[in-house]
């Protein structure tokens, strides 16, 4: 038994660095107990996060790792020029150096800039990095989105990971190629695999991560409101909350995203149908509390840098926090969440 990766099927043709050598990857884990690293919004290759990096590190080295996450907007600000930038180097491989473990990775907006950094603008940039997955031993995108079961084989994984591609349904400028359209053919065919996948899954625990929140109390708003925004078809982000509350809400366990600054434990479960909200893009940078938050929360910091770790077993998840001292780079146990109850059996 292992892990199964499962593609989403978002390529249109195969592209031409597909006949490329691959890179030796990492394997996948093969246990029924996971250690999961959780960051997000980390890609600035700045003093931030290689603070929260080196506390992670120590960290994993002390507790062990068996997989981490990223949560989108991987290479600031404008995302990599080609599958071999150097940014690779600088703001993943670099400061993630010892946490040696398969990174499974989203894209987010500052990944699929236009003219303007982070507008989410130019969708098929983000094909560079799911391209680097060849390039990189730790680096996992093997598609704009995809599945990862473990251990695979087993009837019935621990844990079932679906990465989701929220970008082109939440930029900040309208999309111009019709592919990636929030109505195109892109979407429709992530949809459709996404409800297919999670009908599928016969996860003990079911995690679907992307880079937009579908709720959140930090300076972005809630999905359908995005930076205060109610109306058009990309920035409120209206899709994006169309998505998970259609396919992903009372299917999945957690809802995984960044996109906000912040760490956020929100308690969101016995409104979303058992779907609980977490929030962990605070890698590199913070960006503050909403004036007026409009979700519970378990526990919430909005001026700290930080992580969180994931212990997952068939009994339960519990949820570790971390902040970091950005002087120090030094972490501390910030708080405990522990989660028992899942979902009905479909």
């Amino acid at each position: 038994m292992g892990a199964a990766a499962v593609l989403g099927g978002g390529a249109v043709a195969q592209p031409a660095w597909a006949a490329a050598p691959a890179a030796e990857k990492l394997p996948l884990p093969d246990k029924a107990e996971l250690t999961v690293l959780l960051t997000g919004d980390a890609g600035t290759g700045g003093d931030g996060q290689w603070a929260v990096a080196d506390a992670a590190r120590a960290l994993c080295e002390r507790r062990g790792v068996d997989l981490a996450i990223g949560l989108g907007d991987n290479i600031y600000e404008n995302g990599p020029e080609s599958d071999t930038d150097d940014e690779f180097q600088s703001k993943f491989e670099r400061p993630n150096t010892g946490i040696d473990v398969p990174w499974l990775m989203v894209l987010g907006n500052h990944d699929t800039s236009g003219i303007i950094p982070g507008s989410g603008g130019w969708p098929s940039r983000g094909d560079h990095e799911v391209a680097y997955h060849r390039h990189s031993a730790r680096w996992y995108m093997p598609d704009r989105h995809y599945t990862v079961a473990v251990p695979a084989g087993s009837g019935e994984p621990v844990a079932e990971f679906f990465a989701v591609d929220t970008t082109p349904l939440s930029s900040y400028v309208l999309q111009t190629d019709p592919e990636y359209y929030w109505d195109g053919p892109f979407a429709r065919r992530q949809r459709a695999w996404l409800e297919k996948s999670l009908a599928a899954s016969r996860a003990r625990w079911k995690f679907v991560f992307a880079h937009h929140p579908l709720r959140n109390n930090g300076t972005h708003r809630n999905a359908g409101e995005y930076e205060g925004v109610s109306c058009g078809d990309y920035l409120s982000g209206k899709h994006v909350e169309e998505l998970y509350e259609e396919v992903v809400v009372g299917r999945a366990e957690f809802l995984l995203a960044g996109h906000d600054h912040s760490l956020q434990i929100l308690d969101t479960a016995g409104t979303y149908r058992g779907t609980q909200q977490i929030v962990c893009g605070a890698a590199a940078k913070t960006s503050g509390r909403a004036d007026e938050p409009s979700n519970k929360a378990f526990w919430e910091a909005y001026d700290s840098l930080g992580f969180m770790l994931l212990t997952v077993n068939a009994r339960q998840v519990v949820i570790d926090a971390y902040t970091v001292d950005p002087g120090t780079h030094e972490y501390s146990h910030a708080y405990q969440h522990i989660r028992t109850e899942r979902l009905p059996a479909a």
